[in-house]
């Protein structure tokens, strides 16, 4: 079982480049269902999460071929075949997105098995907004054996209105919409940045839509798509997360290959605690501290809010700040289970339900720590950057669900970390844990 082992201490300073951001990725690589025609996606990370969608893709009867060398960042995927179309248990227990490939089968193909995805370990997000507007849309939905299976000669055009806001839910509902028969109105639609990414790419495929990144978006449906080649956008909490590494460690750290505008929350709270922020380029951002934070409250909230895939991120870089840091968890009921790790290194916070007060300044000690989820483990990354010793992260790979070797990229600007084990070594044991 692979672990990072950390020796805190050492300023970050120099240049870390983002990868491509593999929430955006995945429903893009899902999105290739919808024609028969290849689909080819560029900056797309290499990250476990990529390959579980590639087994999911080819379990189904696609081709996917991953890059290598100089095109390592390049998938190709071709549906031309989809002689399974079932989405099967083994594989979609290990990642929660695996449901987003429900929509464009029953729109491409007229029929879905997809097993249920089951709990999370971040919280529920069951797929009932999936179910309620595919039924709107026509489709008829069993449940038995622990797989869903949808069903539709053709789906039509519906107003859908979201009971909430969901991104998974408006990003299958809109592959699912692209290829219905007359207009779709969906309300109360997600707005991050990764709703707008597989927009994009699905109006380069031949889609028509209109209002991606707005909470209403109109479709009209057509009869068919084509291939497309599309770069995904830059993944905006892996940036997020190296500035938070660059003022926690009172570092002069320049983030690289992002786009800023995504980061407008993640920006305005790290100046609220102190740090300098400057732009040095269309796509990067530079973050210095001399490492004297102030405390500042968050509270998570839908994009362009403060994502709660920076809470944990953001609540290491509270137990080194100045007076009592509030954060507060409104997307997720159970995203709290790295605040028992960062206590044993040293950390002061109390919690009450989903608020959780953080005093500091405190000196983190290094300590043996566990991973439980994606975003988890970067706040425990981040904590032993600063911590005094050496400490033992086990469970890495977890981290490797959503970063892009980060122990290297990390060691490029000064980190002492280093990996033992092997990357990407099969784990019977996983479950689904967080985006």
């Amino acid at each position: 079982m692979d672990k990072f082992v950390i020796r805190g201490g050492n300023p970050l300073r120099g240049t870390i480049r983002v990868s491509g951001a593999k929430n955006s990725a995945l429903p893009c690589m899902a999105a290739a269902i919808l024609t028969e025609e290849d689909v080819t996606l560029e900056n797309i990370p290499q990250v476990r999460d990529i390959e579980t969608e590639r087994k999911l893709l080819a379990s189904m009867g696609a081709s996917v071929q991953l890059g290598s060398g100089g095109s390592a960042h390049r998938t190709t995927i071709s549906c031309r075949s989809l002689s399974d179309p079932v989405a099967k248990y083994e594989i979609v227990k290990t990642m929660r997105a695996s449901s987003l490939v429900l929509g464009p089968l029953v729109a491409r193909a007229g029929i879905a098995r997809v097993a249920m995805p089951g709990g999370c370990a971040i919280g529920g997000r069951p797929i009932d907004l999936h179910i309620k507007g595919l039924e709107q849309m026509g489709a008829t939905i069993q449940q038995a054996h622990g797989y869903l299976e949808a069903r539709a000669s053709k789906l039509k055009g519906a107003h859908l209105v979201f009971d909430k806001i969901t991104v998974t839910g408006t990003e299958d509902l809109l592959m699912a919409a692209v290829l219905a028969e007359g207009e779709t109105v969906m309300e109360n639609c997600a707005r991050e940045p990764e709703v707008t990414d597989l927009a994009a790419l699905l109006t380069a495929m031949g889609a028509k839509i209109d209002g991606a990144g707005t909470s209403t978006i109109r479709v009209q449906g057509v009869s068919s798509l084509h291939g497309a080649r599309y770069r995904i956008h830059p993944d905006r909490i892996e940036a997020g997360t190296f500035l938070v590494a660059g003022a926690i460690t009172a570092g002069d750290l320049t983030v690289a290959d992002c786009n800023p505008q995504h980061l407008r929350a993640v920006i305005a709270k790290l100046e609220e605690t102190g740090a300098q922020i400057d732009f040095p380029g269309p796509d990067a951002v530079r973050i210095r501290s001399n490492g004297k934070l102030r405390a500042a409250d968050i509270s998570t909230e839908e994009y362009p809010g403060f994502p709660t895939d920076m809470q944990a991120q953001y609540m290491a870089l509270a137990t080194q700040a100045e007076g009592v840091s509030v954060v507060k968890e409104n997307i997720f009921e159970n995203r709290f289970m790295h605040v028992q790790e960062l206590v044993r290194m040293g950390a002061n916070i109390k919690l009450d339900g989903r608020t959780a007060a953080v005093r500091g300044p405190a000196k983190l000690s290094a300590a043996a720590v566990m991973c439980s989820d994606l975003r988890a483990s970067a706040s425990l990354v981040l904590a032993a950057l600063v911590a005094d010793g050496e400490s033992i992260l086990d469970r890495v790979y977890h981290m490797d669900r959503g970063y892009e070797r980060i122990e290297e990229k990390l060691r490029g600007v000064g980190a002492e970390i280093q990996r033992i084990g092997n990357l990407f070594a099969p784990r019977a044991d996983e479950v689904v844990t967080d985006s």
